[in-house]
């Protein structure tokens, strides 16, 4: 594994930082937790890829409450490019003032 950042998906929404940082901590040093709220998703940064490989093979498919869990690691963010987004088409009149 080439990251020490891992992404963790499947949450129940009632998920804490602090029940993530018990669960990751079995497997080495737990830098930092980022959960999406509202989204059942978050991200958990090991401090270490060996340690983050560790935890992945150990919790990716293990029930945690009541849900299985998804981890993986971290991919980056998409960019968009400039411009990539198609123009909105118009609809109907257009009621600009002149």
């Amino acid at each position: 594994m080439a990251g020490s950042k891992l992404y963790v998906g499947n949450l129940g929404y009632s998920v804490t930082n602090q029940d993530l940082e018990d669960l990751f901590s079995e497997y080495g040093e737990v830098r930092q937790i980022n959960i999406i709220e509202g989204r059942g998703f978050g991200f958990v940064e090991m401090s270490n890829p060996s340690e983050a490989e560790k935890a992945k093979e150990a919790l990716d498919g293990s029930n945690y409450k009541g849900l299985t869990l998804k981890v993986d690691e971290a991919r980056p963010p998409r960019r968009r490019e400039r411009g990539a987004r198609p123009p909105r088409r118009r609809q109907g009149r257009d009621y600009r003032r002149y």
